[in-house]
């Protein structure tokens, strides 16, 4: 069974998908990046507050769902440019015990939404 999940303290879909969709214990979320949906702002002062807002962002859908960082099992990291990996990688390591942290790609792409630096989408079981 398919269940839409949302929640008001992430940003809204900007297009024909939603935050994230369960089916049965599988959470999927969608490409999450730097909007404070609290102000409507981007958070783009530096690439550290920018990958916190994004994994906040990631928190907020996880929580409305019941699940926690613990759960997910997957993730896939797109950044706009491999010089930043290192300093993603340090913010991303502060929301996952390295030893149970989820599988993961990260990628380098030409342009992503709003051409913020980094997006990242997630699978979460429970």
């Amino acid at each position: 069974m398919k269940e839409i999940v949302n929640t008001p303290e992430a940003p809204a879909p900007v297009g024909p998908y939603n935050q994230s969709v369960k089916g049965g214990n599988t959470l999927y979320i969608s490409g999450q990046i730097a909007i404070d949906q609290s102000t409507g702002n981007m958070v783009m002062e530096n690439i550290e507050a920018e990958t916190h807002q994004v994994m906040k962002n990631l928190g907020f859908i996880l929580k409305q769902a019941d699940m926690t960082y613990e759960d997910v099992v997957k993730c896939s990291v797109f950044v706009s440019d491999m010089e930043n990996y290192g300093r993603i990688n340090a913010v991303y390591a502060e929301y996952f015990d390295e030893a149970t942290a989820p599988a993961r790609e990260l990628v380098e792409v030409a342009n992503l939404p709003k051409y913020v630096n980094v997006e990242i989408s997630a699978i979460a079981v429970k």
